[in-house]
């Protein structure tokens, strides 16, 4: 029983290390919102330039990554205090993904370093491929329906509307359109089940040599 446990919390710690490090991946890939500035007419709606956009892009993003920035001042987007506040409350979860990388990377370490010692590479197969079909299934919901689970997103993790933004007081929304979050959101699955993938075939490897 105690050893059905340990593998259980490993392979959650797994998926917690995939899933956070999946999300800093794409929190942190510029080159998307670069594309998308063109391909979603973001300079038109905005009425900025390409780098201009970037340039007040980053400087948010730094703002949401680096704990000790504890103020967000765009240049060219003035921001609500309803705005200001979200934006405060978004740094905070981009800290907690940070928070459950580094420690679901030491907890999956640990387990590793178990399932290597007990040669009990074997176990982790069907649990790894149960993870792999979840985010098809989470990849089709997008594709569905993505404006009721972008609305169901905000509500689980803000318990506020200051998430709904006014373009008069809060032009940044017009440069942070909710397509861009679509696509987002599909990096971050994408990239889920890559890994989730690489890790399936690193574990066969392992169970044939054993």
């Amino acid at each position: 029983m105690a050893q059905k446990l340990k593998y259980f919390l490993g392979h959650v710690a797994i998926f917690l290390l995939v899933l956070s490090a999946s999300i800093a991946l794409t929190i942190n890939f510029t080159p998307l919102y670069s594309f998308d500035i063109r391909y979603l007419n973001i300079e038109q709606m905005a009425g900025f330039s390409k780098d201009i956009l970037l340039d007040n892009y980053r400087i948010l993003m730094q703002y949401l990554n680096l704990p000790w920035i504890a103020e967000l001042k765009m240049p060219d987007f003035p921001a609500s205090e309803s705005g200001l506040f979200h934006f405060h409350e978004v740094k905070r979860l981009f800290l907690l993904d940070y928070a459950i990388l580094g420690i679901s990377g030491v907890a999956t370490a640990l387990f590793l370093r178990m399932v290597k010692n007990e040669q009990g590479y074997w176990r982790m197969l069907t649990p790894v491929l149960l993870m792999i079909t979840a985010p098809l299934v989470a990849l089709t919901v997008i594709f569905m329906n993505f404006d009721r689970l972008f609305v169901t997103f905000h509500s689980v993790f803000f318990n506020n509307d200051a998430w709904i933004f006014d373009a008069r007081t809060d032009p940044i929304i017009l440069a942070l359109p909710q397509d861009f979050f679509m696509h987002c959101f599909v990096m971050v699955f994408v990239l889920i089940e890559l890994l989730l993938v690489a890790l399936y075939f690193w574990i066969r490897r392992k169970v044939k040599k054993a």
